[in-house]
């Protein structure tokens, strides 16, 4: 599924030889506080990828018996429906922040809008199709930004103690078919 093509990392999946939902999972440690960048692209009208951070590895759950993760996830897709977004992966919250919102989670309660960043259709046209895109993580304490070719796409602050994760590994996805491009790779702890 993964290989280096020119400098980047490559996830490849098609008809004949799906990867399912499949990661390439970071072994340099597991930030708690950070910033992340990455240059993406993704080919492939039925692909799906992201970037999981806080993450905590479930094994043996993915196709072929390869881990899985359950965490955060920058959220990015090829027809641009959730790219931006907060998803978190394999818990029942789900997709928690969509593109344009500012949410926060409290225990017991639903996460709730605070306040809307701009339009999602507006925030949309600064993705490009088909192309590179910068993409930009900051985790610091309980909130998450995600910001996409210097555009704020979505903030979430998570103040609930029974769901929020402090800290956990880093891995780049891929799901559907098609294939997604990773290079540029930055972090900084703070």
């Amino acid at each position: 599924v993964w290989h280096l093509e020119n400098g980047a990392i490559v996830g490849t999946s098609t008809p004949e030889k799906p990867s399912g939902t499949t990661y390439i999972i970071w072994k340099g440690g597991e930030p708690k506080n950070f910033e992340l960048k990455a240059e993406m692209k993704l080919e492939g009208t039925g692909l799906n990828s992201g970037i999981q951070y806080r993450s905590t590895i479930l094994p043996g759950v993915a196709p072929g018996g390869r881990p899985g993760l359950r965490g955060y996830q920058a959220d990015f897709d090829f027809s641009g429906r959730y790219t931006g977004q907060l998803y978190e992966q394999a818990t029942p919250r789900g997709i928690i922040s969509w593109r344009g919102q500012v949410v926060r989670a409290e225990q017991g309660k639903r996460p709730r809008l605070l306040a809307m960043l701009g339009d999602p259709d507006e925030l949309k046209a600064v993705i490009k199709t088909g192309d590179w895109n910068q993409v930009h993580i900051i985790a610091r304490g309980n909130t998450l930004i995600h910001i996409i070719n210097g555009r704020t796409m979505s903030i979430f602050i998570d103040d609930d103690p029974t769901m929020a994760a402090a800290q956990g590994v880093i891995g780049l996805q891929i799901e559907g078919t098609g294939k997604v491009s990773f290079r540029n790779l930055w972090l900084k702890n703070l």
